[in-house]
């Protein structure tokens, strides 16, 4: 996301909404940076379902650490087995090495996808095995810099949220996204800001 865009969400959430203007005066530092390389963006989504970000990268240092670079072709190569003692669980395994030959064979385009809506990228991704809806929008938020991505299902964003705007307590889908009205047409960037209050993200 350009700087010049970056402080345009950054003065229209601060207008919008009180909490992330205090939230943007705090953590206002740094900015959503795109990770470049797709194959690396999904990859590293798939990890990370269901963990915590510190478990999370534990797990990608030690598959950098047995594959020397992560490439559809390095991860295409590995076994099962290898993919487990880096701690990927055994479906998250076949996921990624699935994933990395699709890349390999080239039967994934992702250049394409840059004329497609948010929600045909979702589609188009959730037809692979082991990518839900977070995991695209994941892929929608730190690869494509899609600006208004809200994953409702991401457990940071909750919590965010909820301590946030709810004083402590867990609140509903339907009260977050009434919140994240007032985050339009930014809401990857509010996203960003409550991961970065929790010192969470789902990129690192």
């Amino acid at each position: 996301m350009t700087p010049k865009k970056w402080q345009q969400a950054l003065s229209t959430l601060s207008r919008q909404d009180p909490v992330l203007k205090k939230l943007i005066r705090s953590h206002g530092t740094g900015r959503l940076q795109r990770r470049r390389d797709p194959f690396v963006a999904l990859s590293r989504a798939i990890i990370g379902q269901q963990l915590s970000v510190k478990a999370a990268q534990s797990i990608w240092l030690r598959l950098v650490e047995m594959a020397g670079a992560i490439e559809p072709e390095t991860i295409a190569a590995s076994d099962i087995r290898q993919l487990r003692d880096c701690g990927l669980s055994a479906n998250k395994s076949v996921y990624v090495i699935e994933l990395a030959t699709h890349f390999r064979d080239g039967t994934i385009d992702t250049a394409k996808w840059r004329r497609s809506s948010d929600e045909q990228v979702i589609e188009e991704l959730t037809r692979l095995k082991g990518i839900g809806r977070w995991t695209a929008e994941m892929f929608l938020i730190f690869h494509m810099l899609r600006p208004n991505v809200l994953p409702l299902d991401d457990a940071g964003l909750q919590r965010a949220m909820r301590l946030h705007y709810g004083e402590g307590k867990a609140l509903s889908r339907a009260q977050m996204r009434d919140i994240a009205q007032d985050w339009q047409p930014w809401c990857s960037v509010a996203t960003w800001f409550m991961w970065r209050s929790l010192d969470a993200d789902p990129s690192a």
